[in-house]
């Protein structure tokens, strides 16, 4: 079905779309499944209308449970209830578009660490690859698990290369067996009339859930480790010998943490870098020229 928001036919000069003008855009490398269901994401009502309310409804509910989890650091913490209502939610309320996007984004972060892996000769590094194919899959603590899985990657790498006294660096032959070429068409997302909500308002109405159910820890520790996308970037690039994508991460300076209150946003924009360079190592595969991408400042 053509998407007449993205049709170019329909395009006017004196009210130019700026999504079709992105859309059609090949500057910054992305899926074109990804790019078509982020620009539709953009363009809907929900982000126009709800976003808003949305957002000033989540700042406030953050800071009343940030004061709450103060007093009562441990009173409610239950990963499993958290997971039970992010599926029940994502099926319900989420649009196909933001639903897309958030199921393929653990598909691409598996590949990219298992691409740093299998890259770095005599390093063995067993992960917990997360591949979701429905709701239920959800459940199973996977934005916990995901945001675990940087954090001891980086630790399980970074102790191996410290004690095999080994430096990231192009191999001699450059593995890309786990990159896969996916348009993500093998999981049908519900499309009822109540799935509305495109992925900025989704993702800023479950995060007051997040902080909640979850530890401090598991909270903060969530929110920095959207900084390790300029960590996992450098590795990329160490072994590619391709450092024009780092000017795609926006998540830079793990060391030094923002605020948690920015979380929703950032995370937004994490999922655009693991799709960038994921789409970077597409190319590779497939032979196609990298090296002229023009990178914003």
């Amino acid at each position: 079905m053509v998407d007449k928001k993205m049709d170019i036919s329909a395009h006017d000069d004196r009210d130019p779309n700026p999504w079709l003008a992105l859309f059609l855009d090949d500057s910054i490398p992305i899926n074109e499944t990804t790019k078509l269901a982020l620009m539709r994401d953009n363009s809907s009502k929900s982000a126009r209308y709800l976003l808003p309310l949305i957002q000033i409804w989540s700042r406030i509910t953050m800071f009343f449970i940030h004061i709450f989890k103060f007093f009562f650091p441990k009173l409610i913490n239950s990963s499993k209830a958290l997971h039970r209502i992010l599926a029940w939610g994502l099926k319900r309320f989420v649009s196909p578009n933001a639903n897309l996007l958030i199921f393929r984004h653990f598909h691409i972060g598996t590949e990219i660490l298992q691409f740093i892996a299998g890259n770095i000769p005599s390093v063995e590094i067993v992960g917990n690859p997360l591949k979701p194919k429905n709701f239920d899959d959800v459940k199973d603590d996977l934005f916990l698990n995901h945001d675990l899985n940087l954090y001891n990657f980086v630790i399980r790498l970074n102790s191996q290369l410290k004690e095999k006294s080994i430096t990231i660096g192009p191999p001699k032959k450059i593995n890309l067996d786990m990159i896969t070429e996916d348009q993500f068409d093998h999981i049908a997302f519900p499309n009822r009339w109540t799935n509305i909500l495109d992925l900025r308002s989704a993702i800023e109405l479950f995060t007051p859930f997040y902080q909640l159910f979850l530890t401090s820890n598991d909270f903060v520790r969530a929110s920095n480790s959207l900084q390790l996308d300029e960590t996992i970037a450098i590795y990329t690039s160490q072994i590619l010998e391709t450092p024009g994508h780092l000017g795609l991460v926006n998540n830079k300076h793990p060391m030094v943490p923002v605020s948690t209150f920015s979380a929703a946003y950032r995370l937004v924009l994490h999922g655009l870098a693991a799709e960038t360079l994921h789409e970077v190592m597409v190319k590779k595969k497939l032979n196609k020229n990298i090296d002229g991408v023009l990178v914003p400042k």
